[in-house]
């Protein structure tokens, strides 16, 4: 294998040899919140005329895994390794900043849809799901993981221990994720938060991500399409100049 490739499989075994608290406590996490607000407003909210309540929640909450998994993949591992000095070993080597950015984001890419694939396999029994543009589910799934991917890497190199990880997840990434429309439509909301909500690229991952399924969004696809391309077109060179500069990993 060559440089990239022994790293990228160095971080997807770093996070399949712990499979159980990785992947299925997210699975199980995503059911909890299927199962508590599916019961509850099942009866009481109608998002589109053709869809339940619990099939519109089901695209939403895949989505929102593959993005929380993906980011905390790339930030833990680099925190992890800053804390446990062993990332000097990785600098000791040949490898270019952009093997780094492909081997960290690939596994975090690869972390969020085997997750993502765990939640939709069990949460699809509680309601019964078409996939009406299959290309466009995938095609979303694999720009949100990459753009959090890469957003974990950014939060890992400025971190210098698990509590400001920690603090980038709770107050930046978190509320992003639950104000995107996750469990809800911004057409129900007043007009000021769905303005504030347009301006929130994790809306347009779940938003396009969702279509895939149904063929019904709120925005049109290649809307979403583009603002989460261009999304992860300015957070990977962000990433990348960070990687060529040793931000925090030459010190």
């Amino acid at each position: 294998m060559t440089g990239w490739q022994t790293l990228f499989y160095k971080e997807v075994l770093r996070f399949w040899k712990v499979a159980f608290q990785t992947i299925a406590a997210p699975v199980l996490t995503a059911v909890l919140y299927l199962m508590i607000f599916g019961h509850v407003l099942e009866d009481h909210v109608k998002v589109y005329d053709t869809i339940s309540y619990t099939a519109f929640l089901v695209p939403g909450l895949v989505m929102m895994s593959v993005l929380q998994n993906a980011f905390a993949n790339s930030s833990s591992s680099l925190v992890q390794s800053k804390m446990m000095g062993n990332i000097v070993f990785l600098l000791l080597t040949p490898l270019s900043h952009y093997s780094w950015f492909v081997a960290y984001a690939g596994s975090s890419v690869a972390r969020g849809l085997a997750v993502g694939v765990g939640v939709l396999a069990v949460t699809m029994w509680f309601a019964p799901l078409t996939l009406v543009a299959p290309v466009w589910v995938l095609v979303f799934a694999v720009l949100g993981a990459g753009l959090l991917g890469v957003l974990g890497l950014i939060a890992g190199l400025w971190a210098d221990k698990f509590d400001q990880v920690a603090a980038f997840q709770s107050f930046v990434v978190m509320p992003m994720t639950f104000l995107s429309g996750v469990f809800y439509s911004i057409h129900s909301l007043p007009p000021f938060w769905q303005a504030v909500s347009h301006l929130n690229p994790f809306f347009y991952m779940i938003d396009g991500f969702r279509y895939g399924f149904f063929g019904v969004s709120d925005v049109s696809p290649w809307l979403s399409l583009g603002v989460v391309g261009t999304s992860l077109a300015i957070v990977s060179g962000v990433a990348v100049y960070l990687l060529r500069t040793g931000y925090k990993l030459r010190n």
